[in-house]
């Protein structure tokens, strides 16, 4: 393409008139570097040129680097589609009737609005909320998410895809309100208030795919579970979403298989099988499946291999290096870690069982007859369920343990982090006292054994299990499986510094809190359990992105009160706005099935959290005679690549540096922090890994409270910490209340890959 004719040279000098207008860029530099390219250069190369001036002292030259790459969308789209490149956007209905002929949209949003109704949304496109990305985000956008023939030509434009998510996840919506639906949602995705997560980005409106983020078994200790298990694992990643997968059930290394001794193999060996799973079974055909197991503090074989799957060090044959750990960790065990005898040295014991001999020697049974297992029970503030269990496993002479210092086992967790990042941290006791659904168990029983890949989500789980198999009498062979609460993420995500400075909120989250309800309802998800678990309870997670933008906008140092207050006063907020929404959906469609009796019900979760003032008194009288319509409804993911097409920062972390290169597979960018100028830098300039961790830990506590889930939440430490202050730290994150955290991010580390399902 040569740069030229006319056509492409009024689309470069039209982005950097806008840009002189709109930004205030002086761009004599560029232009004599356009008018210097030779005939063979194309406008792509003049983009290039603009980026490499972004920097700490240009940062907005970033957006004169979008609006040349917006362009070179425009050229594109029009070319494909046949239309005047001058028109920026063509006619929606052609480009919906086009792609759904070819099979590239699923052909429901032709069946589900007519002609007219697709030609008045086309007519709603705003085109100039295209200048509203910067380059990266434009980028991402454009290169993984638009939609593309089966040639890889691009057909699809930000806006459009954009109003297509929004058609698709409002299709169902009564008639008479469905189009003003469709508007709103559109309104708050392309303002960039909001972002929907991957999954949902990419598939919305097309043939293929499913919509939900991330997913959570259970395995049952049985060789038909852990290989049905296997099989559900294979299916779902093929289809994009990331798996969290509890096998503390399965009995440990030595154990008995049907009464002889020794036999079990442990969970290792399995635990290498679902990584071999996750690297053979891609997730549509982009990258492989990302899986993350769960292990109890309390299981045999913690100290048997579990937390040295991802080291580089001892023996190949059990290792996992593909997969991601996370252990569950009961109060009673960070409470043994600060035991000391007199000179200071930790001398807290602690045991680990066999979760099967558990069952065997034990005898605990639930009402039911089910037999029970130390990992089938947890703390309440008042009465020790799980520690009362654990001392009469200790006592009873019969039950073979292993046992080690706490701190022992403490330093090998701490070890693996430093090297690997895992294995992230789960704090089981607070989980499930803090669930709003534990009713369905029992008091002092665990519903909640585990987190997610990101550990954000915190839902009741429960394994599947064979009930019966038969032939039928057409000679088919019959297997009848139990479902059980089969954990299914479904995530969004506000975009804080642009919808809490436009002031929105209050307009945004009930269109938001609609949107991922819907995503329950269209899903398509491959297996049946998922699918029963995600209508049972219709568990939401609407979350945030942007809070280290914010903070900077708001001029508040990150290591201050001042910061904590902030958070503590906003996720209310954010909260209160979740939850009338979800009641208001309640009236109108009804409430999640297992409502009666939950907290949300009792008020229990409103008193919980000192919930006292008059809204939120009005708000809990209104929930206990409506209902709410999500069982779960808030969960912060760790938002990366979306946070960066919305123009922000990720999630709820501190920023990498005020200048630094953004690398992935197929690019990499310089990059600079959003909105960064002589009055941002100053709150800016303190890179993650030098500030005080502690001061992250309370904001996330104060976070923590006015969330129903939990928070993906990383610990930057330098590589040189000493292990007294790592310790500190976990404490002090147990202490303050939070759920889980996320990676240790150590500054010898390499990059750690994310699972791109959670980056809603």
């Amino acid at each position: 393409m040569n740069l030229k004719t006319s056509t492409e040279m009024s689309t470069v000098e039209q982005a950097i008139k806008r840009a002189e207008e709109i930004h205030g860029l002086d761009t004599r530099t560029l232009k004599e570097k356009i008018r210097a390219l030779d005939e063979e250069k194309s406008s792509e190369q003049s983009m290039l040129y603009a980026l490499n001036r972004i920097s700490m002292d240009e940062p907005e030259w970033t957006f004169l680097a979008a609006e040349i790459h917006t362009a070179e969308l425009y050229r594109k789209a029009a070319q494909n589609r046949g239309y005047d490149p001058e028109r920026q956007y063509g006619s929606f209905y052609e480009l919906v009737e086009k792609l759904s002929r070819t099979g590239i949209y699923s052909d429901e949003l032709i069946s589900a609005y007519s002609k007219e109704e697709i030609e008045e949304l086309g007519v709603h496109i705003k085109p100039e909320r295209d200048l509203l990305f910067n380059y990266i985000g434009l980028f991402l956008l454009a290169d993984r998410y638009l939609a593309k023939d089966h040639e890889g030509n691009l057909h699809e434009l930000p806006q459009e895809r954009f109003l297509v998510i929004a058609m698709t996840l409002m299709q169902n919506e009564p008639k008479k309100q469905r189009m003003d639906l469709v508007k709103e949602a559109y309104w708050a995705m392309s303002n960039l208030y909001m972002t929907v997560a991957t999954p949902t980005l990419s598939n919305a409106g097309k043939s293929f795919g499913q919509l939900s983020s991330c997913f959570i078994d259970t395995v049952e200790d049985s060789l038909d579970g852990i290989y049905l298990n296997n099989w559900d694992i294979a299916r779902l990643s093929k289809d994009g979403g990331g798996l969290g997968i509890y096998y503390g059930k399965v009995r440990a290394l030595g154990s008995d298989i049907k009464k002889f001794k020794g036999n079990s193999s442990g969970v290792v060996p399995w635990i290498r099988l679902v990584n071999d799973t996750a690297v053979s079974v891609d997730q549509l055909g982009q990258r492989q499946g990302a899986v993350a197991v769960y292990l109890d503090v309390f299981h045999k074989d913690i100290m048997n291999g579990f937390l040295d799957l991802k080291t580089n060090n001892g023996d190949e044959r059990r290792k996992a290096h593909d997969i991601f750990t996370g252990v569950a960790i009961p109060d009673l065990f960070m409470q043994k870690l600060q035991e000391t005898d007199s000179s200071g040295r930790s001398i807290g014991e602690w045991h680990t069982f066999c979760p099967h001999q558990v069952k065997q020697v034990m005898g605990w049974k639930s009402d039911t007859g089910e037999a029970l297992g130390l990992e089938d029970f947890y703390d309440e503030t008042e009465t020790k369920f799980f520690a009362e269990k654990y001392e009469e496993a200790v006592q009873h002479p019969l039950l073979p343990r292993k046992t080690y210092r706490a701190m022992d086992i403490m330093a090998r967790i701490m070890v693996s982090q430093l090297e690997t990042g895992t294995p992230y941290m789960f704090y089981r006791d607070e989980v499930n006292r803090q669930n709003p659904n534990k009713h369905l168990r029992g008091q002092g029983r665990t519903s909640i054994y585990c987190s997610n890949l990101c550990t954000e989500i915190t839902q009741n789980m429960s394994a599947t299990t064979i009930t019966k198999e038969y032939t039928d009498e057409e000679g088919n062979l019959v297997m009848v499986r139990k479902p059980g609460d089969f954990v299914v993420c479904n995530l969004s995500s506000v975009n804080l510094p642009r919808a809490v400075k436009a002031d929105v909120l209050e307009r945004l989250i009930p269109i938001q809190v609609r949107m991922l309800d819907n995503v329950i309802d269209l899903n398509t998800i491959s297996v049946g359990q998922a699918e029963a678990t995600n209508k049972k309870y219709r568990a939401i997670g609407l979350g945030t992105f942007g809070w280290a933008h914010l903070l900077a906008l708001e001029g508040i140092h990150w290591e201050t009160k001042e910061a904590v207050d902030f958070a503590d006063k906003l996720y209310e907020e954010i909260a209160y706005h979740t939850i009338h929404s979800s009641m208001e959906l309640a009236k109108e469609k009804g409430a999640y099935r297992e409502f009666s009796d939950s907290e949300w019900q009792t008020g229990e979760y409103f008193k919980r959290r000192n919930y006292s003032s008059e809204r939120w008194e009005q708000l809990r009288k209104k929930v206990a005679a409506t209902g709410v319509r999500n069982g779960w409804m808030m969960a912060v993911a760790p938002n990366s690549s979306t946070a960066k097409i919305g123009g922000s920062t990720d999630g709820i972390d501190p920023l990498y540096a005020v200048e630094y290169a953004e690398e992935k597979k197929n690019f990499k960018f310089k990059v600079t922090a959003p909105d960064l100028n002589h009055r941002t830098y100053e709150y800016y300039r303190r890179a993650r890994h030098t500030l005080d961790q502690k001061w992250s830990i309370r904001q996330n506590a104060a976070r923590q409270r006015h969330i129903d889930q939990a928070v993906s939440f990383n610990l930057y430490v330098p590589h040189t910490i000493k292990a007294k202050d790592l310790l500190d730290l976990h404490l002090e994150a147990w202490q303050q209340g939070l759920k889980t955290t996320y990676y240790v991010r150590s500054t010898s580390q390499a990059e750690i890959e994310e699972c791109e399902a959670c980056q809603s």
